[in-house]
């Protein structure tokens, strides 16, 4: 379990091989390169294309069609799928104009809904002739309030509100000064009634079109999604290829001087000129590939430096393990934990206390069978490469099930109802078909202190090990004290203060099966007080014990409170008992319930529906429980005692992806020209 090192590294190239050069380095692919900031049209047209690509799988996503009409996937051309996307994004907009049309003009019929239907071409017609007609609404018992020197024609009354209209010789510019307060102008519409219904009519034709166009451009989705695969692979080349600096030979002293030095040495005299532009970047190499790229910077010709990182440079985190470990890697990727490059790689320690931790959690040998076999399962399905996850999932699912057979845990059956021979291989101090609920109930609980004791020592003494070149291991030493002491208080306060009593009685204390003097209690709160001693005087050791003494000083608050979080920490993996307990209250709960169904054939499969959905609600349950609390106990409690931050950067070397096709001339990108017509004038 390591975290391989790390090489920081300047490349120089040519400005006009600027672009062959960084094709022939992606395709090299072992450099990562630090964050780069790219700009100019042709990196904004692959953005846009991106989102439209993005966009067009959303929509495609959305249509649900019935598995009988599954259209057959159609392989397009790159340009092509850019084409086909660019369509599904104008054929969706146009659809959702027309529906707020629809909408607008819902809501102009309903304001006319008591009305009639209104033709603007009668009152164009009238209004011709000397009759302009003006239509308006007033509260019933208001209407005849109306002066009787205005003309008026009552068309109806209901909801308490009269419609009427002002006729008059001459067009009316103002309101009439004899109308009542109360009574509103009702606007005229910008169409008639008819035509906006014959409107609304055919617009709902066209989104039926354009959902039926749609649904036969789901056999694109897969070629679209290809084409974002391709295009982000170019964003990513024009980011860096448009960020790269670069700038005359002559005005070059912003680079390392070591750099141009091997530039002037490496690159051809007779190519280079006071005219000739160098372009460079950064990046990160790990120091197994340094020949690998040597050998590529002295057949490109690529000038080149490489120097330590410093602490302030971002340096990527590239793990190395072997194949069992690595198995893991799905799970922390999921996550998106990386270890900081100068922290630990807990990758190994991490696979072994998750397994136990997923497998007490669980806590079922029934459940632990069918999550490996549904490992088996992804593992005969999964490509050669894809084998960690479905390997993962087996190792979970046979551990939980040693787990359950040894906590005697058969699909939450009662023991008494299980074969002799389940009881039987179940072990004893954790089994409470064998020593009874109660006292395995406390053997689990002590088991889980044990697990902070044994996971949180490793994290103390791999500190230990990291500064025993320097005074501050001391510190590490009296924090590993400080856990051991804690150890017991934990036991005296949580499990049983008769058995481990905080001060010595007298009495020989009984603990995991063995006798230990009267005077362990003392031996105890000594071991935590000169362990917090120790913590004090040297965890903030930089060369000087006194600035150390100093720092901890400043910090009392922190420092006092730091042995309540021990105590905290080591309390904190009760969790795996209190979590168990609870699954297997769910489960004999649920057996219960279809206990008596089961008993009777004619609603047999009721029951068996009942067992179904309950255990495996259970089991989802499970699931949450395990990323909750058992994830925690490792990237928080641990971590944190291991002093880790998980903020690193996953080494991701600039590289080619092998299903990603050639890039695509960004001339061509969203060029399509969707003909709208054929679906009817949607405008």
């Amino acid at each position: 379990m390591a975290i391989e090192q790390m090489k920081k590294v300047s490349i120089v190239v040519l400005n006009s091989e600027r672009r062959a050069s960084l094709k022939k380095l992606r395709k090299l692919g072992l450099l990562h390169l630090e964050s780069i900031e790219g700009k100019g049209v042709v990196l904004n047209a692959y953005k846009e294309a991106v989102t439209r690509a993005d966009k067009a799988i959303s929509i495609l996503d959305e249509i649900k069609v019935s598995k009988s009409k599954v259209l057959a996937q159609v392989s397009l051309s790159s340009e092509d799928a850019d084409s086909k996307a660019t369509e599904i994004v104008a054929l969706n907009e146009a659809k959702k104009s027309l529906i707020e049309r629809i909408n607008q003009e819902t809501q102009e019929l309903e304001r006319f809904s008591n009305w009639g239907s209104v033709v603007l071409e009668d009152f164009k017609m009238l209004s011709q002739n000397g009759i302009y007609l003006y239509m308006y609404e007033i509260p019933m018992d208001k209407y005849f309030l109306i002066g009787k020197d205005i003309k008026t024609i009552l068309v109806n009354s209901s909801s308490k509100v009269s419609r009427f209209l002002v006729v008059s010789d001459t067009e009316i510019t103002e309101r009439p000064a004899a109308l009542p307060p109360e009574a509103y102008s009702v606007p005229m519409p910008e169409n008639s009634t008819l035509d906006i219904k014959a409107d609304i009519s055919t617009s709902k034709d066209k989104i039926l079109s354009i959902d039926t166009t749609l649904k036969e451009m789901k056999k694109y989705h897969d070629a679209i999604l290809n084409l974002k695969k391709v295009l982000s692979a170019d964003v990513e080349f024009e980011t860096v290829f448009s960020g790269m600096e670069h700038e005359k030979l002559e005005n070059v002293s912003s680079y390392e001087q070591e750099t141009v030095e091997q530039a002037l040495e490496n690159i051809h005299k007779e190519e280079i000129s006071k005219d000739c532009k160098l372009a460079g970047l950064t990046g990160y190499l790990p120091i197994a590939d340094i020949p690998n790229f040597e050998n590529a910077c002295k057949q490109n010709k690529w000038a080149f430096a490489m120097s330590d990182p410093t602490d302030d440079d971002p340096v990527p985190t590239k793990l190395k393990n072997n194949k069992l470990v690595s198995i893991i890697y799905p799970l922390t990727d999921f996550l998106d934990v990386t270890p900081g490059y100068k922290e630990f790689d807990i990758s190994g320690w991490f696979l072994l206390f998750f397994c136990i931790f997923f497998a007490m959690i669980f806590a079922d040998t029934g459940y632990g069978a069918l999550i490996a076999l549904v490992g088996f399962i992804l593992l005969g399905k999964s490509k050669p490469n894809a084998k960690a996850m479905p390997v993962l999932v087996i190792l979970l699912g046979l551990s939980t099930m040693l787990w359950g057979v040894l906590t005697c845990s058969w699909f939450g059956i009662p023991s008494e109802n299980l074969p002799a021979w389940m009881v039987n291989i179940s072990f004893a101090p954790v089994s409470a078909a064998k020593i009874g609920k109660d006292a395995a109930d406390k053997n689990q609980q002590i088991f889980c202190f044990i697990l902070a004791l044994i996971q949180l020592s490793i994290a103390h003494i791999k500190c230990f090990i990291a500064d025993k070149k320097s005074l501050k291991c001391l510190g590490d030493l009296g924090s590993l004290l400080q856990l051991w002491g804690m150890f017991y208080v934990v036991m005296s306060m949580v499990v049983d203060s008769v058995n481990y009593p905080l001060l010595a009685n007298g009495n020989t204390i009984y603990a995991f099966g063995f006798d230990l003097p009267p005077a362990t209690p003392t031996v105890a709160v000594a071991v935590l007080a000169f362990g917090f001693i120790l913590s004090f005087i040297f965890s903030n050791y930089e060369g000087s014990i006194v600035k150390s003494i100093l720092e901890s000083c400043k910090n009392i608050i922190s420092v006092l409170l730091g042995i309540v979080n021990v105590f905290s920490d080591i309390v904190s993996y009760i969790r795996l008992w209190a979590v168990a307990l609870a699954g297997a209250a769910i489960s004999s709960t649920v057996n219960t319930m279809a206990g008596p169904i089961l008993g009777k054939l004619s609603i047999m499969i009721l029951g068996v529906v009942l067992l179904v959905f309950g255990h495996g609600l259970n089991m989802i349950l499970n699931v949450l429980s395990v990323i909750v609390h058992g994830v925690r106990l490792n990237t928080l409690e641990f971590s944190q005692h291991l002093g880790m931050t998980w903020s690193g950067i996953k080494y991701s070397p600039f590289r080619e992806k092998s299903e990603v096709q050639n890039e695509i001339h960004v001339e061509k990108l969203g060029t399509a020209v969707v003909d709208l017509d054929k679906l009817g004038k949607i405008s």
